[in-house]
């Protein structure tokens, strides 16, 4: 159930309705409920009760003639044909107040430390409107991320939306800690989607340090949860960054993980009958991912949502549907090696994968330039590292070269960052400038 601002009983008495639309349950199964009746719109949020008078929260996930098809929020035990479906005619919302933050929270918003929502609420819709081309603000100011690789190569803007790509056990969940950490943003909203149990209290206690918590809200739905709360956590948790936009402020919004995401609403649509396409995925999972993050950004003359969402990528595939997908919507992305994990290299980033497509905007003229230049070190030592472990290269045959391998060590001491050591920008760039010094040849 969602917490709401109780109204006093003349307002109560004045909002009953006449008349309440009644269906009846005409099926139940593992992948959701399906009623004949009562007139309901795509999306709605309804209610089922069984005959021990149970209520059982479910949304509309498509309509078929005049029979709707539900995908409960909790379990159908108790659920048989012909138990009574009630129309509430509302879209589905959240309630928000500032009392969230510090808090963990379900995907309906609710304290999962059993707290009360304190100060005034509000209810936001998890489903808003587009915001206006017109109306977003221009991505011009950088933010301090404390990880020297991407502050000096890869920079994050205000309001932008980057993308973490990563296999399974590569160091992306250290990493997301490490960034919560050392961003400094006015609020701080995470959204776990699909994690393991065990793992939300871990991430809490060793990611996040006690100043971080007090403004960060914390959005948690486990893997073991229906598809339908799942992809609800994800809506969740932008609607309360937006909210706290809405107060002009500077928000970082993470969510672990978009692929999670993709996965649930794959599994509603065939639930629905909606056939599957590309590896399986439905094409409203396609459109579903750019409108979750086109909500991200800034808005002129008020405050803005950063966003990092981490992709897990199947089988290290870069090029799978969801990656792919991604890739095209986010502004820049940043791509997790498992060959560096391999070898103990945190963050495993691989900077010729990883691209900001801001970082032109972001980075002066200079700093821009030292970039590019180590680029160009790790590129010509990529090609060219295979012959000189075999002997076949013979020192003074290529100058660029020569300067990568004889750098090589400060440039992977650059790259290297330990997970409690925070650089700070003028730092990144007195390391990159030393990363790049001129060095005498191997």
């Amino acid at each position: 159930m969602r917490a709401k601002a109780t109204p006093s009983w003349p307002q109560a008495l004045h909002e009953l309705p006449l008349f309440r639309a009644v269906g009846r349950v005409t099926r139940v199964t593992d992948l959701g409920v399906e009623s004949l009746g009562p007139e309901l719109a795509l999306g709605e949020v309804c209610e089922l009760r069984t005959p021990e008078g149970e209520h059982i929260e479910a949304e509309v996930v498509a309509i078929h003639d005049d029979r709707a098809m539900f995908m409960p929020y909790g379990h159908c035990k108790g659920l048989t044909v012909g138990a009574e479906v009630f129309a509430r005619h509302a879209q589905p919302s959240i309630a928000v107040a500032d009392g969230l933050l510090g808090q963990v929270v379900d995907a309906f918003g609710i304290p999962l430390g059993g707290e009360a929502l304190r100060g005034s609420v509000r209810q936001m819709p998890l489903h808003p409107s587009p915001i206006n081309p017109l109306d977003r603000a221009p991505i011009q100011h950088p933010v301090d991320t404390g990880v020297r690789a991407i502050d000096a190569l890869l920079p994050l803007g205000n309001g932008q939306r980057l993308g973490i790509f990563a296999g399974s056990g590569v160091g992306k969940s250290s990493f997301l800690g490490m960034l919560a950490r050392n961003i400094q943003a006015d609020v701080s909203v995470i959204a776990l989607i699909g994690e393991r149990g065990r793992e939300v209290k871990e991430f809490l206690e060793t990611r996040l340090i006690a100043e971080a918590r007090a403004r960060t809200v914390v959005v948690v739905a486990t893997a073991e949860q229906p598809a339908v709360v799942r992809a609800r956590a994800a809506y969740a948790a932008t609607s309360i960054a937006e909210y706290f936009r809405d107060q002009n402020k500077h928000v970082l919004l993470m969510m672990d993980s978009v692929t999670r995401f993709a996965m649930a609403r794959r599994e509603i649509d065939l639930a629905a009958g909606q056939p599957p396409t590309a590896r399986g995925y439905t094409p409203s999972v396609f459109s579903a991912i750019p409108a979750l993050c086109e909500r991200c950004g800034g808005i002129a003359g008020g405050g803005s949502i950063s966003a990092l969402y981490t992709v897990l990528v199947e089988g290290d595939d870069l090029n799978e549907p969801v990656a792919d997908a991604l890739r095209a919507t986010l502004d820049g992305h940043i791509v997790l090696s498992r060959e560096l994990a391999n070898e103990g290299h945190f963050p495993a980033i691989d900077v010729l994968q990883s691209v900001s497509r801001l970082d032109s905007a972001l980075l002066e003229a200079p700093d821009l330039a030292l970039a590019q230049d180590l680029r160009s070190l790790l590129a010509i030592h990529k090609r060219q590292h295979e012959m000189v472990d075999m002997g076949l290269y013979k020192v003074g045959s290529n100058a660029r070269l020569d300067r990568a391998l004889s750098n090589w060590e400060r440039i992977t001491s650059f790259l290297r960052q330990r997970t409690d050591e925070c650089s700070t920008r003028p730092m990144s760039r007195r390391s990159l400038v030393h990363a790049l010094a001129h060095g005498e040849s191997p």
